[in-house]
């Protein structure tokens, strides 16, 4: 079974290349992925990487807190992402004040 583990604390420079050759020597490396900042595109400092269940538990204890590139490693297992609370979403543009709405304006028409 594939396992996903959790590496954070990377330099910034670090790439996907980088990660699969440190992974690989604990065994066979499925997928890298880095985070990127969704709007500007520049590296987040955390990503993961897959491997089969057994491998992955030795290599999360041979490099977790391990100094790569100046520092030190942050490597678990990858929790579960929590489920997203909807919040509505969209906007709505201009929309009066609560009072204003549609001739309850109780100001007198204006004359041009």
């Amino acid at each position: 079974m594939q396992q996903t583990i959790f590496v954070g604390n990377l330099p910034f420079s670090t790439t996907e290349a980088e990660i699969h050759n440190l992974f690989s020597q604990y065994g066979t490396v499925i997928s890298v992925k880095l985070i990127a900042d969704r709007e500007t595109g520049r590296p987040r400092g955390f990503g993961f990487v897959e491997m089969e269940d057994a491998e992955a538990n030795v290599a999360i204890d041979a490099l977790n807190e391990m100094d790569f590139n100046g520092r030190p490693l942050r490597v678990n297992k990858a929790q579960e992402r929590a489920p997203r609370e909807d919040r509505g979403g969209g906007g709505g543009g201009f929309r009066p004040p609560r009072g204003d709405r549609g001739g309850n304006d109780r100001r007198p028409p204006r004359r041009f």
